[in-house]
C-alpha cells in the first residue's frame, strides 16, 4: 500500500478514535501480515517526521494534521496592496508546541482574563516546561484551587491577577504552585 494512502487512514483512524492506532489495529488498516512488517512501516513514518514516540516509546502524532500554506503577511492597521504569495508551510503543532509532551490543552470557563483576549470557551495550551517569569499568563493551584491568572511578584512575594478589573488580587494564604505557563489561545469563530 502506498506510503500516503496509509498516513490518510491512520489520520483518518486518529481523527475518529482520537487516539493512534496500536500495531494490530494498523495491520487491518494497511493489510500487513505481520507485526514485522508493521515496526517496519512505523519506522518509516516516524522517520519521515509523520509519527514520533514519546518517553516511554508510545506513539504520537508529530505532522499528522498536515501542513498549512503560509501565503505571507496582512496588515492590521491601513490597507496594503495583498499578493498571494506562498511563503512556507507549518503544521499548527510545529508552530504552537515546543515540548510536546509538556504541553497540555484548557477550555477557558469565566470571564476573568477578557482583557488578555482570552475568552470563556477558548482553549489555551499550556507547557509544564517553560520556567514562570512575573507578567506570564500561568495555571497555578493556589489554596487547593486551580485558576488561570497573570503572575505578579512584590518583594519575595508570589501572587496572581486576573485581566478583568472586577476581579481583585489574589494572595496566597498558604500555598501558590505554578503549573505551567500558557503559551496561546486558540478561539473558533
Amino acid at each position: 500500500m502506498e506510503t500516503e494512502k496509509i498516513k490518510d487512514k491512520i489520520n483518518s483512524f486518529y481523527k475518529k478514535h482520537r487516539r493512534l492506532p496500536v500495531y494490530s489495529e494498523i495491520m487491518k488498516l494497511t493489510g500487513l501480515k505481520s507485526k514485522n512488517s508493521v515496526f517496519k512501516l512505523i519506522k518509516k513514518l516516524i522517520d519521515s517526521g509523520f509519527l514520533e514516540k514519546d518517553h516511554t516509546g508510545k506513539l504520537i502524532p508529530d505532522k499528522i494534521y498536515g501542513q498549512i500554506k503560509i501565503l505571507g503577511q496582512i496588515q492590521a492597521g491601513f490597507p496594503s496592496p495583498a499578493e498571494e504569495e506562498l511563503v512556507d508551510t507549518i503544521s499548527l503543532d510545529e508552530y504552537l508546541i515546543k515540548n510536546r509532551e509538556a504541553t497540555f490543552m484548557l477550555k477557558v470557563s469565566g470571564d476573568s482574563m477578557i482583557d488578555a483576549g482570552i475568552m470563556e470557551g477558548d482553549m489555551v495550551l499550556a507547557d509544564r516546561s517553560v520556567t514562570p517569569c512575573p507578567g506570564d499568563i500561568v495555571v497555578a493551584e493556589i489554596d487547593s484551587e486551580w485558576t488561570m491568572k497573570y503572575l505578579r511578584k512584590t518583594g519575595r512575594n508570589l501572587w496572581l491577577q486576573a485581566a478583568n478589573k472586577k476581579y481583585k488580587p489574589i494572595y496566597p494564604e498558604q500555598e501558590l504552585k505554578i503549573a505551567a505557563v500558557v503559551k496561546a489561545v486558540i478561539r473558533k469563530y
